[in-house]
């Protein structure tokens, strides 16, 4: 990808799944790559695999702002500038999920925490230093939950559907100072989350795909990568569904 070699990344929730896959991708691309992660041991083992200096882990919860205002400034003093953030961390309500009528606000408050206001809170950290350079790329997760409005993830949904949101009124804001702000929104990804899933549930999802497979991180790693680059220097304000066809703009 053209412009990326050099480049400083911050990923969230970069221990795992897509996070981890695309902290791999820019990394091959020759990119320094600071890795958010809850699970230290993860993301040490990222920058393990690669020269000294190149990723920089940081074990933190990303919903705690201090804990990130920390990192952002560690990162500051480590590499000088943040080029592209991708606001990778997120997750559904998982076991506590189910119909709406049943649910219950402490698990909105968290499922909206950790997949929109962590987000807003690190981009808002990041996105001052951009200005000042007039440079910069954003990527969002959202998901395509928020675009088909799956039943029993009213929550994520939600919360995806404002990552969107998000989305557009920064990239508005911010497209006079040569920032770009987009959003990825996978559908069935191989993550440890599909490992909880029975056989029955993958072979529906595999049917509801026109694709008829579940993708891996990778497929989304590359996305993300190429949004970052400058061959995506015209695309701001876009959702790009990453779902096998699931979901048609």
């Amino acid at each position: 990808m053209r412009g990326i070699a050099d480049k400083v990344v911050l990923i969230t929730g970069a221990g795992h799944g897509i996070g981890a896959a695309t902290a791999r991708r820019f990394l091959e691309e020759g990119a320094q790559v600071i890795a958010a992660d809850l699970d230290g041991d993860a993301v040490d083992a990222l920058s393990d695999s690669v020269p000294a200096g190149q990723c920089l882990p940081c074990a933190l919860d990303c919903t705690d702002a201090d804990a990130l205002q920390a990192m952002v400034e560690r990162a500051m003093a480590q590499f000088g500038r943040i080029d592209i953030l991708f606001n990778n961390v997120g997750q559904s309500a998982r076991e506590r999920g189910g119909p709406f009528h049943l649910s219950e606000e402490a698990t909105w408050r968290f499922v909206l925490e950790v997949s929109l206001m962590s987000a807003m809170r690190t981009a808002r950290l990041v996105v001052p230093q951009m200005r000042e350079r007039g440079a910069g790329r954003v990527i969002n997760m959202s998901s395509d939950a928020a675009l088909v409005g799956d039943a029993g993830l009213v929550d994520y949904a939600s919360a995806k559907m404002g990552v969107i949101g998000f989305t557009r009124s920064l990239a508005r804001e911010l497209a006079p100072h040569g920032i770009t702000v987009n959003a990825v929104a996978p559908g069935a990804i191989r993550t440890r989350a599909h490992d909880k899933l029975t056989p029955e549930v993958l072979k529906k999802i595999r049917e509801m795909t026109p694709a008829g497979y579940i993708a891996e991180p990778e497929d989304v790693a590359g996305a993300v990568a190429f949004l970052a680059s400058d061959d995506a220097r015209y695309i701001t304000g876009q959702t790009l569904p990453i779902d096998g066809g699931r979901w048609m703009v």
